[in-house]
């Protein structure tokens, strides 16, 4: 199943994305779970949030996949949501 990751990082912490990106981009690519994935960016261009797509067995090891996502365990984010996400198109 695929699993729609939507992260929005805590406002002014610009810096703990940057600061923790190389683990976290080391994280998906040793779990292999990652379909798709990006930065939503802010007026001014910065990274602000996530949008990750997981291809996944069911909820309970995308849950898990988010809680141990690096940039999680640092406290970047204000907000997880993980919703079941079908693709059609692309």
């Amino acid at each position: 199943m695929r699993i729609a990751v939507i992260t929005r990082d805590k406002p002014g912490h610009l810096h703990l994305r940057v600061e923790t990106r190389d683990a976290h981009l080391a994280y998906i690519k040793e779990t292999g779970l990652v379909e798709m994935a990006g930065p939503f960016l802010d007026d001014a261009e910065q990274m602000c949030g996530s949008l990750i797509v997981l291809e996944v067995e069911n909820m309970a090891a995308a849950q898990a996949w988010a809680e141990n996502d690096p940039y999680n365990k640092a406290g970047l984010f204000e907000s997880v949501t993980l919703s079941q996400w079908k693709k059609v198109i692309g």
